[in-house]
C-alpha cells in the first residue's frame, strides 16, 4: 500500500491516507493517469496538482455507479446480479458495439461483435453475453485504451502491459503485423513499469512512471514521433524535442499525439492538417513539436478527440484548437484553429475535460458540479458549450457521441447502491419493514401505507378519510381472489403485472373498481395476447362486462382469423 498526505485548511499535521494504487485518489484538476503503482516508483507523478488553490466541492471523481451503465445499450440485456459485481467497464468500436469489463474480484468479462479479435477470445465470434477473457483475469487490470481497428492495450496494477486485435499496422508492438486474438504480454522497457496507456487509431503510447514515453503502431503522418514515417513494430522510446522532460500525461487523435510535461509544456507531433497539433501551422510533425503559443500557462491534463486537441491548465482554464466542422472546439463558429483558444471563462472553473479520437464531441465538466457538451451531438453540431442535466462526463458519451464508446473506463462504485426503484420493489411483501398487512382466502400480503397513498387513489382515500380499515393493521379482502390482489398490490410498488389471461380478467375488474386507468391497459393488453380459440367466447363477455374497448377491437379482428 502506498500512502498520499493531504494537507487541509486547518493548521494541522497532513494525513495519511492508505491507497493501493495512486489512481484509487483523484481530484479533477489532477493529470488522469491510468495506473501508478507506489510513490517510490512513481515519484515524480506524486502531482503538483496537489499544490493548487481548490475550494469548493470536488463532486465529480468520474466514479460512476453500477446504474449508469444502463445509459449504455450494450450493457441493457445484462443480468443485474452480474452487474452488481462491476468495478470497471468500458465501450468502444466503430459502432459503440465492443465491451471489456472487470469484476470486483478481478475477472474480466467481454461482449460484442469481437472485430479483428478485440475481446481476446482466441477467437473472432462475437457474443451479446459476458464471456470469460481467461487471460486477463487475477491481473489486476487498472486501465484500457482502445484503437480503431479495434486493438486494445491495458495496463495491469503491477505495470505490466498487454495488447491485443487489430495489428495490421504493428500497433500491438509485438514486432508483427499478424491481429491478436489473445492479450499478450508487450516489454516496452525492461527499467520502468508503464503508468498510461493512450492508443490513436493505429497507433499507440505508453507512458512509464519513470516519465518517458514510447511509441509503435502506424507512421504515416508522424505520429510515433521517430523523425520519420516508417512504422515502428515494436515499443521506441520518444526523445526527439522533448529531451530530459518527464512526462506527466499523454493523449492521441486518430493519427496525431499529445504529450503533458512536468512543468505544465505541452508537445504535439503527427498528423497536423487541421491544425490540431497547436503549432500555428498546418504541417505534419515527425518529431515532438512544443505547442509555443501556450507559454505561460501550466496545463495540467490534455485530451484529443478525432482531430481536435483540449487542454486543462492549472488556474481551471480550457484550451482547445485543431478541427472545428462539428463545433467541437466551442469557439461559437466552426473554423478550425491552428493556435490555443482559450475559452471564456463564463462556465465556472473547469476541474475535469474528455474527448475521444473515435468522435468530434467534447465535454467538460466544473467545479459547480455542471457537465457541458459541443461538438457533434447526435448529429447536431453544437458550436458553444451547452450545459446539461447529466451528473458525469460518460453520460455525455453514452447519450450524445457518435459513436457511443467511453472516452476512457468507467471506474463503478463498488458500494453498489441501489436505485430508488429497485428498493421500492424489494419492499414489497416484506414482513420486516411493512406496517399494513392484507388477508385474502387466509394468506397475508404485507405492504407499506405511505406508498399505497402515493400510487393508488382509492387508499389515499381509505388512510385519510378514517375509514373504518384506517385504523387496522390487518385489513381482510374477500371481493377479489389472492392471485389478482397480490398482483394489484406488486403492480402499485414495481408497475409491473405478471398474469395469464385468465386471472387478467380478474384484475381488470379490480382496476375498474379502483379507477386505475394504466392499470386496465396493462390488462388489456394482457388479454389481447392471450386471445385463443378455448378462450375467446369468455375474454370476450369480460371485455363487454369491463367495457374495455381496446379489447373489444381486438377480440373482433382475432375472432375473424380464427378457424
Amino acid at each position: 500500500y502506498g500512502y498520499v498526505a493531504l494537507v487541509s485548511a486547518l493548521p494541522a499535521l497532513p494525513q495519511l491516507f492508505p491507497l493501493e494504487t495512486f489512481s484509487d485518489l483523484y481530484l479533477p484538476t489532477w493529470p488522469s493517469v491510468t495506473t501508478v503503482t507506489t510513490p517510490t516508483q512513481c515519484s515524480h507523478l506524486t502531482w503538483r496538482g496537489m499544490a493548487s488553490e481548490r475550494t469548493g466541492p470536488f463532486p465529480l471523481l468520474e466514479l460512476g455507479s453500477t446504474a449508469d451503465l444502463d445509459k449504455w445499450l450494450i450493457f441493457s440485456n445484462l443480468n443485474r446480479a452480474f452487474v452488481s459485481t462491476l468495478r470497471m467497464a468500458c465501450v468502444f468500436g466503430s459502432s459503440g458495439n465492443e465491451a471489456l469489463v472487470v469484476t470486483s474480484n478481478d475477472d474480466v468479462y467481454a461482449l460484442g461483435s469481437n472485430s479483428s479479435g478485440c475481446l481476446g477470445l482466441g477467437d473472432t465470434h462475437g457474443s451479446l453475453e459476458p464471456r470469460k477473457v481467461d487471460a486477463l483475469c487475477r491481473k489486476g487490470i487498472q486501465g484500457l485504451a482502445y484503437g480503431s481497428g479495434p486493438h486494445v492495450l491495458a495496463v495491469t496494477q503491477s505495470g505490466d502491459l498487454l495488447s491485443w486485435g487489430h495489428n495490421g499496422y504493428c500497433q500491438l508492438g509485438n514486432n508483427c503485423n499478424t491481429q491478436g486474438l489473445v492479450p499478450s504480454s508487450i516489454v516496452v522497457t525492461m527499467h520502468h513499469q508503464v503508468a498510461q496507456v493512450a492508443c490513436g487509431s493505429h497507433h499507440s503510447l505508453a507512458l512509464t512512471c519513470a516519465g518517458e514515453v514510447y511509441a509503435w503502431g502506424q507512421n504515416n503522418c508522424g505520429q510515433v514521433g521517430s523523425g520519420s514515417t516508417t512504422n515502428q513494430p515494436t515499443p521506441r522510446k520518444v526523445t526527439s524535442g522533448i529531451g530530459g522532460r518527464r512526462c506527466i500525461g499523454i493523449a492521441c487523435g486518430q493519427t496525431s499525439s499529445m504529450a503533458v510535461m512536468e512543468n505544465g509544456e505541452v508537445f504535439g507531433w503527427g498528423y497536423n492538417g487541421n491544425g490540431q497539433l497547436g503549432l500555428g501551422n498546418n504541417v505534419n510533425q515527425t518529431s515532438p513539436c512544443r505547442v509555443t503559443n501556450l507559454q505561460g500557462v501550466v496545463v495540467q491534463k490534455v485530451v484529443c478527440g478525432y482531430a481536435h486537441t483540449m487542454a486543462l491548465s492549472d488556474e481551471g482554464v480550457l484550451y482547445t484548437w485543431g478541427a472545428n466542422s462539428y463545433g467541437q472546439l466551442g469557439t461559437g463558429n466552426k473554423a478550425n484553429q491552428v493556435s490555443p483558444f482559450r475559452m471564456p471563462t463564463e462556465i465556472g472553473r473547469v476541474v475535469e475535460i474528455a474527448a475521444s479520437h473515435y468522435n468530434h464531441i467534447s465535454a467538460a465538466a466544473t467545479q459547480t458540479s455542471k457537465v457541458y457538451m459541443w461538438g457533434q451531438c447526435r448529429g447536431q453540431s453544437v458550436t458553444s458549450p451547452t450545459e446539461t442535466s447529466f451528473h458525469s462526463i460518460h453520460d455525455v458519451f453514452a447519450s450524445f457521441a457518435c459513436p457511443a464508446v467511453t472516452w476512457k473506463p468507467m471506474s463503478l462504485d463498488i458500494c453498489h447502491s441501489n436505485k430508488v426503484s429497485d428498493s421500492v420493489k424489494m419492499a414489497f411483501n416484506d414482513p420486516s419493514t411493512s406496517d399494513l398487512k392484507f388477508c385474502v382466502e387466509g394468506r397475508l400480503i404485507h405492504v407499506h401505507k405511505a406508498i399505497l397513498k402515493i400510487r393508488c387513489e382509492h387508499f389515499r382515500s381509505m388512510f385519510q378519510s378514517h375509514w373504518e380499515e384506517d385504523d387496522k393493521d390487518t385489513v381482510d379482502v374477500t371481493t377479489f381472489p389472492y392471485s389478482v390482489y397480490k398482483a394489484f398490490l406488486e403492480y402499485l410498488y414495481t408497475d409491473e403485472v405478471q398474469l395469464p389471461p385468465e386471472d387478467a380478467i380478474g384484475l381488470l375488474d379490480l382496476a375498474n373498481s379502483y379507477c386505475e386507468t394504466q392499470l386496465k391497459r396493462h390488462c388489456e393488453r394482457i388479454i389481447k395476447n392471450g386471445i385463443l380459440v378455448e378462450n375467446v367466447a369468455m375474454l370476450y363477455a369480460a371485455a363487454i362486462k369491463f367495457d374495455a374497448k381496446v379489447m373489444l377491437r381486438t377480440w373482433k379482428t382475432s375472432a375473424s382469423t380464427l378457424p
